[in-house]
């Protein structure tokens, strides 16, 4: 399974062990420019991103090291060149699931998001056929993908509660992005990191297509590919 994504994966996806045997993280953009806090040097948050995503990603079980593009964090374009490193990620990890990123949902506002979404799946589209990049190796064709945060969700993977702990796990490996994403802005606070949790497991409880005593993820789902 490879997990695409412009800075992070945003929940830390997890979902149960026996889905997939291996992890791969491919994180498209630096980080350098996300935070609200106007004093931070980029390049020191940068670093600090680059150890925080490694940290969350061995959380979740990730069974190589996370491939980082280093693309300037706001500045990430869905072109030639940046294909290419995908088809070559694709090609050379041979995912079977590729997650990303819904290029088409309404709305999206931070472009790094839509770029993402769109080099998956335009990525997908090469690594697959022979005559795209044949010089980046033998083409794959992935079984699937789940695109998250979709516009039309159809699709959805139940997290029982050792999943949904280490997904927890995961996203506090995150402290860069505690005030920005998590709404927690005191690191040791444990009545914001309870709430934290407790609007996490309402998110998962909301998604799971009215059947609110299970946890899931829903993605859109591309099995024709």
């Amino acid at each position: 399974m490879l997990d695409f994504s412009a800075k992070h994966p945003p929940y830390d996806l997890g979902l149960e062990r026996p889905y997939c045997c291996e992890i791969f993280h491919l994180i498209c953009t630096d980080g350098s420019k996300g935070t609200w806090n106007s004093d931070i040097d980029g390049a020191e948050l940068a670093l600090r991103r680059q150890q925080e995503q490694t940290e969350a990603a061995r959380r979740l079980g990730g069974t190589t090291p996370v491939t980082f593009l280093g693309w300037t964090d706001g500045e990430l374009e869905s072109g030639m060149e940046q294909r290419a490193q995908i088809v070559a990620a694709i090609r050379t990890l041979k995912p079977e699931i590729i997650l990303a990123h819904d290029p088409s949902k309404r709305y999206r506002l931070h472009p790094d998001h839509r770029h993402a979404g769109f080099l998956a799946t335009d990525g997908v589209v090469a690594a697959r056929d022979p005559l795209f990049f044949p010089v980046l190796g033998p083409h794959h064709r992935p079984a699937k993908i789940l695109l998250w945060e979709a516009d039309q969700p159809d699709h959805e993977e139940t997290i029982n509660e050792n999943t949904f702990q280490t997904k927890l796990h995961a996203l506090k490996a995150h402290a860069s992005q505690y005030e920005s994403t998590m709404g927690v802005n005191q690191l040791d606070d444990e009545s914001q990191m309870a709430a934290f949790e407790e609007r996490l497991r309402k998110r998962l409880s909301d998604n799971s297509f009215g059947q609110n005593e299970f946890l899931c993820e829903v993605f859109k789902l591309i099995d024709k590919v």
